[in-house]
């Protein structure tokens, strides 16, 4: 019955019973980032006018509350829009400039990349400020550009990261030869290297996306007015008062990041 736990769990013969704390380490971390997450789910189909867990009356009250709701669907409409054009925007930038970064031997290279990952190092909450005080003068505060530019300046790093990565392990004498025999250089990426870091690519797009469609702490200083996010809203309800449309939104946010990790495995993976 357990002779998997006989069998090796590498190319070095290091059985998989040998491995049996780790996997059990790995079980319980799994549960304890999981379980919070998943108990919103039944909240959702509570009938309670507050959170309840577990739900004493099942109901869809807060799904037909949360789709019959004007301000909600405002809300998310703009989070889908900002989201998507920010997936535009940020992935063929992080990747082009991974690229450039990738293949540069100019000097201060280094300095280069740490200088367009500074998003990341910096607390969110500056970078909110200072976005707001620049959209002021420019007259793009609580318009879908000014959340666009914003995301896209947190969502470029990790494109950057990630497809920096794909193409350390990726042989560029492939796409010389494509340039040797007089393909320019930006087909000879198109045709011959994009579609080898096609993974990293979509991965990297799918992460701009949630990005932008989950962020909340930029949301809050340069959304609002006819385009507010759905978690700037939601953060706001929970400040406010505790609506269970909340735990009905989030299971449908469960739901759509569950697919889209799922689409990106499937088409982004090598064949």
């Amino acid at each position: 019955m357990f002779k998997w736990l006989k069998n090796p769990a590498t190319e070095t013969q290091i059985t998989h019973g040998g491995r049996l704390w780790l996997y059990v380490i790995s079980t319980i971390i799994m549960i304890l980032l999981v379980a919070p997450t998943l108990i919103v789910i039944p909240m959702s189909f509570s009938d309670s006018l507050y959170l309840e867990f577990p739900p004493k009356v099942w109901s869809l009250r807060w799904y037909e509350n949360y789709f019959g709701s004007y301000e909600w669907m405002l809300a998310t409409r703009t989070s889908l829009i900002a989201a998507f054009l920010t997936t535009l925007v940020a992935t063929p930038v992080g990747v082009i400039a991974a690229y450039g970064l990738h293949t540069s031997r100019f000097p201060f290279i280094r300095l280069a990349f740490v200088t367009m990952i500074m998003p990341m190092m910096v607390p969110v909450v500056l970078v909110a400020i200072g976005a707001f005080y620049a959209f002021v003068k420019l007259k793009i505060l609580y318009t879908i550009t000014g959340l666009v530019l914003a995301h896209t300046i947190m969502a470029v790093p990790l494109v950057l990261i990630v497809t920096g990565a794909a193409l350390k392990s990726y042989d560029m004498n492939q796409e010389n030869a494509a340039r040797s025999l007089g393909a320019p250089r930006w087909k000879a990426f198109l045709t011959i290297t994009l579609p080898q870091i096609r993974f990293a690519v979509v991965t990297s797009a799918l992460l701009s996306f949630l990005t932008s469609f989950d962020e909340v702490v930029i949301a809050m200083f340069i959304s609002g007015g006819d385009n507010p996010t759905l978690t700037r809203n939601m953060f706001n309800a929970l400040r406010d008062q505790i609506d269970p449309t909340i735990a009905a939104i989030s299971t449908i946010m469960i739901l759509v990041t569950t697919l889209m990790v799922i689409f990106a495995q499937i088409f982004g993976r090598e064949k």
